[in-house]
């Protein structure tokens, strides 16, 4: 049997050595089911139908339970689809967004799916292959792309392949992951404070930065790499569009602290697994995880084409969150310049307010409407392929604790007790404000955050220059207004926001001939002024104009 290694020997040899389309065109006929309803139009496939398009992240669990057993499935989430994109550009009562990004769905022991125990079963708790399968016909049926939550650095500690890895150091799956004969006492590289990083089993220790339960796999074998390529295709020809990578700073380590993140030997591994991708399916897209600084982020896309498409931009979102928060536009211009400075020509950006692992932005914002209308006008107006997180565009708060479970509360469709998410009992109750923030509160109402999303969505579809376009910040002359110019495709599009307490006033170095409102709040105007242009906006309002 060969020999297993052990991380330590690792270590020790370590040191010895033109024009868009209004929304994105549907995934190909063949993965389709026949329409019976509206469909998108169909285009030839452009190389990336991901810059641009709007994505809304799912948690299935907590979307919509179909069977009344308190938790959401395929089922519920199938038939709820038309509130996120019914197929129909001209219709305004959908969300209108253009692809899905799916939590975890595979077999796990847990209720967020983070620990996999079997890679090609969907968890039962969610419905049937076939049930996943129907959903992903009709997604694609609405020109809606899927992509998976793809959890590569770890399995959990059920999962067969570990079982045997720990039977001892003969196992063939021993070398899976990594172990070591001592306790090698590495401390979380985003805590120092932490317990170790290992964990015994069986008389030796074996490597899990996360916790115990979740044990990273080896990814210095090839075995193991081959495995992760061999999964993705799986999924793939299920009909999936692509993965979210999870946490994939941590996939390779070469020591403690700094070498339990971002090691160069992660990048060789995402190159070959981008590759391995394309190869089964040259349009799907890859997104990943990397929550850290602009620069450390900007390294994973390689060089714009030989690794990742996407990354989450985790400090433009505290930007945005924070200077919405605070009044000050400082935040999110410097993290405009950063991306510019440190991202590879052609990189698609993934901005985004908050995610499931973080608290929900109406909370940090204090539930004020001002306040949310106007972040949501900053994120749909910024370059890249923004993600929506499941709920946000309503306005839901947090729940009243900071576990996780507070973050991924069930879906309110309506203002009910259970808020229409299911007839039994919700496996996690619904947060706080539920009764008004919920669809069917919001839906006929133009006033609504609700309405403010479906708004900017619509308006970015319309526009090649918000989808695609580029950016140029302006200087506003004045405190608390953030004003920029996007263009692309023969247009020129001039966003104005103020995110002070004072109203706008300012006149700006940029072209207002033959201004069209998009979106303009009430109370915005435009005027050419001296070979400037002059805008004025209520305070915490935005507008958004095309203009010559």
């Amino acid at each position: 049997m060969r020999r297993a290694r052990t991380l330590a020997l690792a270590l020790l040899a370590a040191l010895a050595c033109a024009t868009r389309p209004a929304r994105p065109p549907p995934p190909p006929a063949a993965s389709a089911a026949p329409a019976a309803a509206p469909a998108a139009s169909a285009r030839a496939v452009p190389d990336r139908w991901w810059d641009g398009a709007v994505f809304y992240e799912v948690f299935v669990r907590s979307f919509d339970d179909s069977d009344g057993n308190g938790m959401g499935d395929f089922a519920g989430l199938t038939a709820k689809l038309d509130y996120l994109n019914d197929g129909n550009p001209g219709t305004t009562t959908d969300l209108g967004v253009d692809a899905l990004w799916l939590m975890p769905i595979m077999k796990s022991p847990s209720y967020h799916g983070y620990d996999v125990t079997d890679y090609e079963q969907v968890n039962p708790q969610y419905g049937t292959e076939a049930g996943f399968e129907r959903f992903v016909q009709e997604a694609h049926r609405r020109g809606l792309r899927v992509i998976l939550d793809l959890v590569l650095n770890h399995t959990s500690d059920a999962h067969p392949w570990f079982r045997e890895s720990a039977k001892g150091p003969q196992s063939p799956k021993r070398d899976w992951y990594v172990w070591s004969p001592t306790d090698l006492g590495w401390t979380q590289p985003w805590n120092a404070q932490s317990g170790s990083t290992w964990h015994e089993r069986n008389g030796a220790f074996y490597y899990g930065v996360f916790w115990g339960g979740m044990p990273d796999l080896n990814y210095r074998n090839p075995e193991v790499r081959e495995e992760a390529k061999r999964i993705a295709r799986f999924w793939l020809a299920k009909g999936v569009d692509g993965f979210r990578l999870d946490a994939i700073r941590h996939l390779i380590e070469t020591g403690p602290g700094k070498g339990q993140a971002g090691s160069p030997e992660n990048h060789v591994f995402l190159r070959e697994f981008a590759a391995a991708v394309k190869a089964a399916k040259p349009d799907a897209m890859l997104v990943g995880e990397v929550w850290s600084d602009a620069g450390d982020i900007a390294e994973y896309y390689g060089d714009g084409k030989d690794e990742l498409d996407m990354l989450f931009d985790f400090p433009l979102a505290t930007a945005i969150v924070q200077g919405v928060k605070e009044g000050d536009p400082g935040r999110i211009t410097n993290a405009l310049d950063d991306v510019k400075r440190l991202y590879p020509p052609g990189a698609v950006d993934a901005p985004f307010l908050t995610n499931h692992d973080q608290i929900r932005v109406a909370t940090q914002l204090g539930d004020d409407p001002a306040r949310l209308r106007l972040a949501a006008a900053i994120l749909l107006t910024l370059p890249g392929a923004p993600f929506l997180w499941q709920g946000e565009e309503l306005g839901m708060q947090n729940g009243p604790g900071n576990e996780d479970e507070w973050k991924r509360t069930p879906m309110p469709w309506d203002g009910s007790p259970k808020g229409g998410f299911t007839t039994g009992q919700p496996w996690m109750e619904l947060a706080p404000g539920h009764e008004r923030a919920n669809v069917a509160a919001e839906t006929g109402d133009p006033g609504s955050l609700l309405s403010r999303y479906r708004a900017l969505v619509r308006a970015r579809h319309q526009s090649p220059a918000l989808a695609r376009g580029g950016i140029e910040v302006l200087d506003a002359g004045a405190p608390g207004v953030l004003a920029y110019l996007r263009r692309g495709e023969g247009e020129t599009v001039l966003v104005v926001h103020g995110l002070g307490d004072d109203p706008v006033d300012v006149a700006l170095t940029a072209p207002a001939a033959g201004a069209e409102p998009l979106l303009v709040d009430a109370g915005g105007a435009i005027a050419a002024e001296g070979g400037k242009v002059r805008v004025k906006l209520p305070a915490r309002r935005s507008a958004i104009w095309r203009v010559r």
